[in-house]
């Protein structure tokens, strides 16, 4: 059944999204900026990681669709650099190799989503755009949640506990957005995938795990916890005690 297109992303100042696309074969480069083009965005390609460094910081990228192997220095060393001068952009890696711990060095390091070669244009299209999504590249609502001493600015991605300000990744920020959405609610593995990732992850619910672990460390360290495991239902996120 034919699906109606999906809506226009554009930046929050009505300009169009910019995706830096890196990788080494430049036939598969040009057809992933093809496809990001057909959605309306800018797109610049490099073929290193050296060349996807210099472009990042003069092309400020909304998203980066990075491959793991590259010639010069590989696709982790990269996403470090980006990093170091732009925290919060999402990056997407792209990698030949299909081992669960090539996924998890990706995603530990970092990243906020991957594909496995082999894949379709279309799948890469849709994972950039839940990518855009999890970031104030488009419009959204200025809401603030709080539940207890900590409180999220959806509009402008701000993060604090207690008046200490924590940073958060894309991937952190939509997390932890989702368990404030529904404080003291317990969320499954499933429920969380299919909001956070927006698609079915193959199974390996332990991605989520291993976030939560990552948000502990921000949200929780040293603190009184508020994200709570229980065991075989899932995660939920309530007020400390005396917050």
């Amino acid at each position: 059944m034919a699906t109606s297109p999906a809506p226009p992303l554009t930046r929050l100042d009505g300009s169009p999204v910019r995706v830096l696309v890196v990788d080494d074969e430049p036939q598969l480069t040009e057809l992933l900026s093809m496809a990001l083009r057909y959605e309306g965005w800018q797109v610049r390609a490099a073929g290193t990681g050296t060349e996807a460094v210099r472009a990042a910081r003069e092309f400020g990228p909304d998203a980066v669709v990075l491959d793991m192997m590259l010639p010069d220095v590989d696709g982790l060393e990269v996403l470090r650099r980006m990093r170091a001068e732009d925290p919060g952009v999402p990056v997407l890696f792209l990698t030949a190799r299909d081992a669960v711990e090539d996924r998890v060095a990706g995603l530990t390091a970092g990243g906020d989503d991957y594909v496995t070669k082999p894949f379709s244009l279309e799948e890469v299209v849709a994972r950039v755009r839940a990518l855009m999504r999890r970031t104030a590249v488009t419009a959204a609502s200025s809401s603030v949640l709080v539940v207890g001493d900590l409180t999220l600015e959806e509009d402008s991605h701000e993060v604090r506990r207690a008046d200490e300000e924590i940073q958060l990744t894309a991937t952190e920020f939509e997390l932890l957005r989702f368990l404030m959405r529904n404080p003291r609610r317990v969320l499954s593995k499933a429920q969380i995938l299919d909001r956070v990732w927006n698609y079915d992850f193959g199974g390996q619910a332990n991605i989520v795990e291993l976030y939560i672990s990552y948000l502990r460390k921000k949200i929780d360290h040293g603190r009184e916890p508020m994200i709570h495991t229980m065991r075989g239902a899932g995660y939920v996120l309530k007020p400390a005690a005396g917050s």
